[in-house]
């Protein structure tokens, strides 16, 4: 078994030569996505990892995460659009089809 059931890669990739996730403010929303983990309880060994990642190569389409094992790739524009991938996916295991990419 894996030590995590699922990871949580946030691009947080920063550009000086076009957009990038960053220019969304990524970071905070990772940030965001780390604690409200903690507090659901998902947090850690058995359960979710939520990681910093550099550039994912889908610029145009940003910001981004994408979630493994499924290989599932979301876009999101606020912190509910977060909390609702968390609840819905991480939580629940259920794709959340409006943000998918």
């Amino acid at each position: 078994m894996s030590y995590y059931k699922r990871h949580m890669f946030f691009c947080t990739n920063q550009r000086e030569d076009g957009v990038c996730c960053q220019d969304h403010d990524a970071l905070a929303f990772r940030n965001h996505a780390k604690q409200r983990s903690k507090e659901l309880g998902i947090a850690g060994q058995g359960g979710v990892r939520i990681n910093t990642a550099g550039c994912l190569d889908r610029c145009s389409e940003g910001p981004v995460a994408v979630i493994y094992p499924e290989g599932i790739w979301y876009t999101y524009g606020s912190t509910a659009d977060i909390d609702e991938i968390m609840d819905e996916h991480l939580v629940n295991g259920r794709i959340v089809k409006r943000l998918k990419l």
